[in-house]
């Protein structure tokens, strides 16, 4: 697939989240500050559910808006979250129109899901930074390290 590159403008998108509301990218960037999507295997990778708290406070404290993208039935998400006591909303992208337009299949050999991928969208609508993990769970301080690049 096509891949996503930093200073376009970032697709935008409305999807369901796992709290039972609809979230799109313009929402997200409405908060203030930048916007980091996490596209990952989702249900079945322990690794990626463990991602989310891992990073989120650093995250919050920088006043980057997270957002954890999936693409299993919304249930299944839902449980999974419930399981590893995450709080921040998962949206999924069931028809992976999302995961797609960001360039988010086929990467690292998961053609029908994303892999372990960031991108980071700033206030002004355009992707600032983008990164690949090979590993299913990547530890906060080198997670921040690398987004310190952007």
């Amino acid at each position: 697939p096509d891949r996503v590159v930093v200073s376009q403008a970032a697709p935008d998108f409305t999807l369901p989240a796992t709290n039972g509301t609809m979230l799109s990218l313009s929402d997200a960037l409405a908060n203030g500050g930048d916007v980091l999507l996490y596209f990952s295997m989702g249900v079945g990778c322990d690794g990626c559910f463990a991602q989310i708290p891992e990073i989120a406070d650093d995250l919050a404290a920088k006043g980057i808006t997270f957002v954890p993208i999936m693409v299993n039935p919304i249930d299944q998400v839902a449980a999974e979250a419930g399981r590893f006591g995450i709080t921040t909303p998962i949206l999924v992208d069931s028809n992976r129109q999302t995961s797609s337009a960001y360039g988010m299949l086929g990467v690292y050999g998961h053609v029908d899901r994303p892999s372990h991928s960031f991108a980071l969208v700033g206030q002004d609508g355009t992707i600032k930074w983008v990164h690949h993990y090979a590993a299913m769970f990547v530890p906060r301080d080198e997670f921040i390290r690398e987004l310190g690049r952007a």
